[in-house]
Formats: C-alpha cells, sequence, structure tokens
C-alpha cells in the first residue's frame, strides 16, 4: 500500500473512506439520532425539526468548506484542526484551540461510554449507575486496546460498527416507511402545545453534528489529506443530513408528538426488528468513543512536537511507522476514567460543546483571515470557496454558542483567552510561517492607500526619521535618541552605506545587514534597518532621502550624529550634506552624544531630568525643537522630565518678554516653564544648560558653516553642553494649527471661489437671455414704429447684449482658472504638511 511520508518520518496509510468518512459519519450518527431525534420532532414539530436540522447543517457545511480550502492549500500534517488553525492565526490561537480540544475530546470519551453502559445496562436489566460506570469503565479500556494498536487497527473495528450501524438504519427503515401516514405527520407539523421553546430543542440536537470534524483529527495518518479531508467530510455531512431529514420526517408519520417525547425509544418502536435498534445504539456510542480515542491524542502529540507547551514535550513520542500517539492514548484513559468516576456530566457537558463550537468558528475565522491577507500563497484548490461564507461560518457558529447556552459559551471563551494570553505572554521561537504576515501587509497596503486619500494637515504631522550613521557605538545612541523623539507616534529608519562596488562589497554589504538587525535587536527598539551599496556616500544619501518611505509615509527628518573629526574638510563636507538634505524640505536634527554626556546622561534618574529648549523669536527650528522636547516627555525614559523653554527679551521689558513666551509654550499646548535671558551668546547658552538632562538648539546655516541660536557658536555650545540636538527645520511648523487650517482650508477656499464663479457665471448667462430677449422685442418696435424712441431703446438693450457678453466671458475665464486651482489643490494631497 502507498503512503505519504511527512517531515517528521510518519507515514499515512488511511484513504478517505476509512480515514475521514467512516469516523466522522459514525460519529454524526450518534446517540442524539437514536435516542432524541424523536424528542425533538414530538417538542418542535416537523417544521421547526427541519429549520434545526438546516442551521446545523448550515454550520457543518460551511466550516467543512473553510476546511476544503486550507486542506487544499496547504499539506496538513498531523494534529487536525489545532493544525490548520496554529498555521494560519499563529501558535497562540492553535496553542489555545489545541489544548481544549484534546480535553474535549478525551472528556467526550467517556460521554459516550457511559452513554453505552447505559444502553447495555437498560438492555440486560442492569439497570443501576453502577453497572452503567462500570460497563463504561469495560468499554474503554476495550477501547483503549485498539486505540493502543494503532489507527490501521481501530478503523478495522470501525467498519464492524458500521456494518451494523447501516443494519440498524435499514431496520428502521423497513419499519417506518409502510407505516407511515399523512395524516399523522400533519398533526406532528407544528410544535406540541406546553413543549419545551425552540432553542431548547436546538440545544439537544446540535451536539449530533458535532462529530463531522472528527476525520481531521486523523490528518497525520491519511495519505493524501489534501483529497482526503474535502471529500471525505463533505460526504459525511451530506449522508448525515439525508439521515436526519429523513428519518425526522418518518418519525413525524409513525407516532403522536407524546408518544416522541416520553419514549426516548420511538426509533425502536417504529422498526422492523428493534433489537438491531438497541444494536445501532451500542454502536453509535462505541464508534464515537472510538473516534475520540483516536482524535484527541493526535491532537496532543502535535502540540507536543511543536513544543507549544514545554510541559507537554513529552507526549510527542510515537510508536512505529505511523507515529501513534501512545502516551497519549494512555492520558487520554487516565482522562476518561476520572471523568467517568465524577459521574454527574452535566455541568462539563455544555462547556465541551461550546469547546467544539469555538474550533468550528476558529477554523472558519483563520480561513477568512487568509485570504483576507491576499497573499499570493493562498492558492486553495478548491473551487467552490469564498471567504465570504468562511466569515459567515465564524459568526453562525458565534450566534449558535449564545443561542444554546450563554454561559457555557462564556466560560469556553475565558479558558480559552487564557490560555491565549499565556501563550502571549511566553516567548517562544516561531516554529512556522502562519498568516500574520500577510495579513499586516495587507493592513500596511490598505492603511496606505487611505492616507494617500487623506490631505495633509499641520496636526497630521509626525517624525519620520531617517538615521545615518557607520558607527556601532554611536548608531546605538542615535537609535535611542531617534526612539525618543518618535514620542511614540512616528517610524524610524536607519541607513548605512558601504562605498565601493563588486562581489566582495556585496558580501560585506550582507554581512552587515546581518550586524545591522542584530544591533537594532539588541537595543530593543522599533526601528527597520537597511544596508546600501553606493559608489559614492555623498551623492547616494540625497537619493536615499527621497526614497526612503512607500507612498505619503516618507522621511521627513534626517538624523545625523555631530562630526566627531573637526577637521575643516570634514566639517566643510558635513555641512554640505545637511545643505543638501534641507533643500529636499527634509529637517535635520543632529545629536552630539560623546561618551561623557551620555554617561552623564544615564546617571541621572528619570524624575531629576529637564530638558531645555532655546528659543528664537522667529523660526519653524525652535517650534520643531520645542515640539521635539514634548515627544520625549511621552517615553517612559523622560515621562518625569521637566521642559524649560529659554529665550531673549526683544526689548527692556523682561516680563513682558516672559509673558510673551509663555503665552507662545501655552498656546502649542506644551507643558513648559520658560526662563528670559537678558542677552543670549555662547557663553550664557553654556552657563544657563549645563544643568541641562538634554538641550535642543536651534540652528541655521551659513556660507562658510552654521550657527547656534542667536548666531551662538554652535561647536563650542556641543562641546561644552550635555547631550544636545541641533535642529535644521526645512517645513513650515504651526504648533497651533486649528482644524480648518492647512490644505483642508486651502481646499475649501478654492471649492467655495469655483461655486461663487459657477453661481456668477450663471447668473450672467440669465441676464444675457433676459437681454436679448428685449433686444428682439425693442427691434420689432423699431421696425413696426420706425419712431425715433424705438430705435433708441432697441440700441440701448443691444448696447446692453453686448456688455453682458463680455461679462459672461470674463466669467467664463474666471471659472476655469478657478476650476485649474482646485485641481492643482488636489493634486498636492498627498504633500508633508507642519505639525500641529
Amino acid at each position: 500500500m502507498s503512503s505519504r511520508i511527512d517531515p517528521n518520518g510518519r507515514t499515512g496509510t488511511l484513504g478517505t473512506f476509512a480515514g475521514v468518512f467512516v469516523p466522522s459519519i459514525l460519529t454524526i450518527l450518534g446517540i442524539i439520532l437514536f435516542l432524541r431525534l424523536g424528542y425533538v420532532v414530538g417538542n418542535g414539530g416537523l417544521w421547526q425539526t427541519l429549520m434545526i436540522i438546516g442551521i446545523a447543517t448550515a454550520v457543518s457545511v460551511l466550516t467543512s468548506i473553510s476546511l476544503a480550502a486550507i486542506a487544499t492549500n496547504i499539506d496538513v500534517k498531523g494534529g487536525g484542526d489545532y493544525y490548520m488553525i496554529s498555521r494560519t492565526l499563529g501558535v497562540e490561537f492553535g496553542g489555545a484551540i489545541g489544548l481544549v480540544l484534546f480535553l474535549a475530546q478525551a472528556v467526550s470519551i467517556a460521554f459516550y461510554a457511559i452513554g453505552f453502559g447505559e444502553a447495555v445496562a437498560n438492555i440486560t436489566g442492569l439497570g443501576t449507575d453502577v453497572g452503567a460506570r462500570l460497563i463504561a469503565t469495560a468499554a474503554i479500556l476495550v477501547l483503549f486496546g485498539l486505540a493502543w494498536a494503532g489507527a490501521d487497527i481501530a478503523s478495522k473495528f470501525q467498519f464492524v460498527v458500521m456494518v451494523v450501524l447501516v443494519l440498524a438504519l435499514g431496520s428502521f427503515y423497513l419499519g417506518a416507511i409502510p407505516g407511515f401516514e399523512g395524516s399523522q405527520a400533519s398533526d406532528n407539523l407544528s410544535s406540541f402545545t406546553g413543549g419545551a421553546g425552540f432553542w431548547v430543542i436546538f440545544a439537544i440536537f446540535f451536539p449530533a453534528v458535532t462529530g463531522f470534524t472528527q476525520g481531521v483529527s486523523l490528518s497525520g495518518d491519511l495519505k493524501d489529506p489534501g483529497k482526503s479531508l474535502p471529500l471525505g467530510t463533505f460526504l459525511a455531512v451530506a449522508v448525515s443530513t439525508v439521515v436526519y431529514i429523513t428519518i425526522a420526517i418518518l418519525l413525524a408519520g409513525n407516532s403522536p408528538a407524546r408518544t416522541l417525547i416520553d419514549d426516548s425509544s420511538a426509533m425502536g418502536s417504529v422498526a422492523a426488528w428493534s433489537p438491531l435498534i438497541d444494536a445501532g445504539v451500542i454502536a453509535a456510542t462505541l464508534s464515537s468513543a472510538m473516534a475520540s480515542f483516536l482524535g484527541a491524542p493526535r491532537i496532543l502529540q502535535s502540540l507536543a512536537t511543536d513544543r507549544v507547551f514545554p510541559r507537554l514535550g513529552y507526549f510527542a513520542k510515537g510508536h512505529g511507522p505511523s507515529s501513534n500517539p501512545r502516551r497519549g492514548v494512555l492520558l487520554a484513559l487516565l482522562i476518561a476514567a476520572i471523568t467517568i468516576a465524577l459521574g454527574d456530566l452535566n455541568l462539563i457537558a455544555p462547556i465541551v460543546s461550546m469547546f467544539f463550537l469555538i474550533s468550528y468558528g476558529l477554523l472558519n475565522y483563520a480561513t477568512f483571515y487568509e485570504a483576507r491577507a491576499a497573499s499570493p500563497s493562498f492558492r486553495p484548490r478548491f473551487r467552490f470557496f469564498d471567504k465570504r461564507l468562511s466569515l459567515l461560518g465564524a459568526l453562525l457558529c458565534l450566534a449558535t454558542m449564545m443561542a444554546i447556552n450563554p454561559v457555557a459559551g462564556g466560560a469556553a471563551a475565558v479558558v480559552m483567552f487564557l490560555i491565549y494570553r499565556y501563550l502571549s505572554t511566553r516567548d517562544h521561537q516561531t516554529r512556522w510561517a502562519d498568516s500574520a504576515r500577510a495579513h499586516y501587509f495587507q493592513r500596511v497596503r490598505e492603511a496606505i492607500g487611505a492616507l494617500r486619500e487623506e490631505p495633509d494637515h499641520p496636526r497630521s504631522w509626525r517624525p519620520q526619521i531617517l538615521a545615518f550613521s557607520a558607527d556601532q557605538v554611536r548608531r546605538r545612541r542615535l537609535l535611542r535618541f531617534a526612539t525618543w523623539f518618535e514620542g511614540g507616534s512616528g517610524l524610524t529608519g536607519t541607513v548605512q552605506i558601504i562605498v565601493g562596488s563588486g562581489a566582495q562589497k556585496r558580501r560585506e554589504v550582507e554581512e552587515a545587514q546581518a550586524q545591522l538587525t542584530a544591533q537594532i535587536r539588541s537595543v530593543g527598539v522599533a526601528v527597520h534597518g537597511r544596508t546600501i551599496l553606493a559608489p559614492d556616500a555623498r551623492e547616494a544619501m540625497p537619493v536615499i532621502v527621497q526614497s526612503f518611505g512607500f507612498g505619503p509615509v516618507r522621511t521627513n527628518t534626517v538624523l545625523f550624529g555631530w562630526p566627531e573629526q573637526p577637521s575643516p574638510d570634514r566639517v566643510a563636507g558635513f555641512v554640505q550634506g545637511v545643505r543638501d538634505v534641507a533643500r529636499l524640505g527634509v529637517n535635520t536634527v543632529i545629536l552630539s552624544s560623546g561618551d561623557e554626556a551620555w554617561a552623564a546622561l544615564e546617571g541621572v534618574a528619570p524624575s531629576d531630568r529637564r530638558i531645555d529648549v532655546w528659543i528664537e523669536p522667529e523660526g519653524d527650528s525652535s517650534r520643531l525643537a520645542l515640539l521635539a522636547a514634548y515627544l520625549f516627555t511621552r517615553t517612559s525614559d523622560w515621562r518625569r522630565a521637566t521642559i524649560r523653554a529659554i529665550g531673549e527679551p526683544p526689548a527692556d521689558d523682561e516680563e513682558a518678554a516672559v509673558r510673551s513666551l509663555q503665552d507662545r509654550v501655552d498656546s502649542a499646548r506644551i507643558p513648559a516653564t520658560v526662563k528670559v535671558v537678558p542677552v543670549v551668546d555662547t557663553a550664557s547658552i553654556l552657563r544657563e544648560s549645563e544643568g541641562a538632562a538634554m538641550v535642543f538648539l536651534p540652528m541655521r546655516l551659513r556660507l562658510d558653516g552654521y550657527m547656534g541660536p542667536y548666531e551662538s557658536e554652535l561647536d563650542r555650545l556641543v562641546g561644552g553642553l550635555p547631550m544636545t540636538a541641533s535642529v535644521l527645520a526645512a517645513q513650515s511648523f504651526d504648533l497651533n494649527a486649528a482644524p480648518e487650517s492647512g490644505a483642508p482650508a486651502v481646499l475649501a477656499a478654492a471649492e467655495e471661489q469655483v461655486a461663487r464663479a459657477d453661481q456668477r457665471l450663471a447668473a450672467l448667462q440669465r441676464d444675457l437671455t433676459d437681454a436679448e430677449k428685449r433686444v428682439a422685442e425693442h427691434t420689432r418696435w423699431a421696425e413696426a414704429t420706425l419712431t425715433e424712441e424705438a430705435m433708441s431703446a432697441r440700441d440701448q438693450a443691444a448696447a446692453r447684449v453686448a456688455e453682458l457678453r463680455r461679462r459672461v466671458l470674463s466669467a467664463t475665464a474666471r471659472l476655469e482658472r478657478a476650476r485649474s486651482e482646485l485641481a492643482v489643490v488636489e493634486g498636492t494631497g498627498t504633500a508633508d504638511g507642519p505639525p500641529a
């Protein structure tokens, strides 16, 4: 027999019929069919019963469609639902559903075994609770032996059960079809007076269909999961639906509602030979228990193999070529035995049903999630898949949970959430690729598209920083500074330029990229790093600045480290680089962070830190520096720091200067104290800010270099101050921009101008039409009377028409100009704007 070998060395030997259809159909056609379907028909009537079967089938079909999509898109290994969900939604969701599904199926073994025990006890006359438990215990020991032997042996046992089930159904049909009465069926169409409500009956029936994914749990034992899982599951759902519908109709046409409600053995009363129905009950319970005995250990083994829960590693080992999970089988036996010993399952049963429903809902959502991400790798061979069906299936599962038992559904969801949170907080290595990256990429794609459609505004400005550094120590400090500058609201990228060309340099770039990525990870900052090969760093930098980013998300601030070598040639080259960046309309920040300055900063407690910002009377650089200081205080390292704005009075009135500076700071909504220094020069700046933890200085460029605030000597300042950032703004900044200002205001004004011009033109055209009518009237009057008065009136009307035509032409030109200006404004919607 041919078999499939997965990467773990396991071999799959089961086909569609034995591996998927048989375990699924035997679980669906279980104890609900034989002992509870009559109760459902008697209480709800035939119409409601068919509706209940329809809703339950809808859940099954929609989930089967999702299952078919995933099964034909990836090579499904062992673990069934757990494997498919974890490889789509990630280890957190997969681990949570895998653990609860294992426990649910292990407990289900006891449910079905107790059902078997009660059926045998009633048939043999040992109808006691103790007797039923002893029989159930004996049954799970026999089933344990089959599961211990492996799926191949167990599947042969299920063939025997399948034969018994077919005979039982045949016996029922042979007795029910001849006894069907249309009048009886008509009486049973509506619900029974005083009977149970719709959702109560639905809750009783729904567990019947929770077995349609039993075959999925044996995915690791299948020869061709991609073919067998969808085909076998759809066949099981289709056949079981036909069986439930026909038996419901036949029961309605054979027995009164009261009999169906009171007699749980109504099928046996209708069947041609009732002992076969008893045999069917026994076969159904045993087969369902067997399916759970096979499925639960394989889910546990897959969890253990993936090392989702460290303490479960013991259960990863399998036995034989099929890697039969014997250790998991033993644990499932222990859980089932404890559950049987507890006896009262009414409290646990609803929560177990909810776990199955959650797994179906997550399977549907996982498929929708995968399709919604629009990854090119999502190429299911199943042709009838639509992501909307998967979303509908997930919502239907959620609605079913709330309708059946909101308390149990909430309890199951809480358990799932706690496990999910535990796995989310654990530091585990990713062992496979799920759909998260594709999902995030799609969200970024959609967000960039939406951002491009929004007009720029000063209030929407965010720091999008590009840091240049070739030195690892200086880069580490630059990256820390950049994350402080972001204030949790921007993005930072860093670029390292490798100068040269050729194969050896390309290998050097790869090595440098790996080192850069490792350094970013070690610093623990959210920075995106690139190493670029270029023949000349000076020529490459402006190109990199212009091209770094995507769409409206692009660099608006470049971060440099202050030159360590103050040689004239190096300074001149550095200044020219800053000048090139400024000409591109990009802000520049230059950080001076020598060893002593950095050590001094780290030695100051966060609560004792002070940020000094030197403010010039006018200039965007001062406004950007003030905004940067505020953004610093939005980070954990600087949250308790104080900001001090320092300036020089424009006149001798120091008190008025303080009020003016305070008003500027307050209007910008930045919490800062102010200080006015009578004369600001290099010495006073050094004196005032020597105790600060961080100093922001607005800077300006000049032909021969640069200068600090109030024409101070910037070289001396950065050499004598604590850690210092020199700020050169190349954009306009308005820290008190109103929502109506900026590009939206310009757009609104342009639209209003077009509207006014259009209204003016329409009014002139109406006046012109009226004037032309008057010309015609006066012309006819003049021709008829030939009087001087009539001809004068005609000439005046003609002159009025000529004037209006001139004004119409002028208004038309103004309207065209207004429309052109509006088009220009609309075309600038993606330009960077200043902050608020």
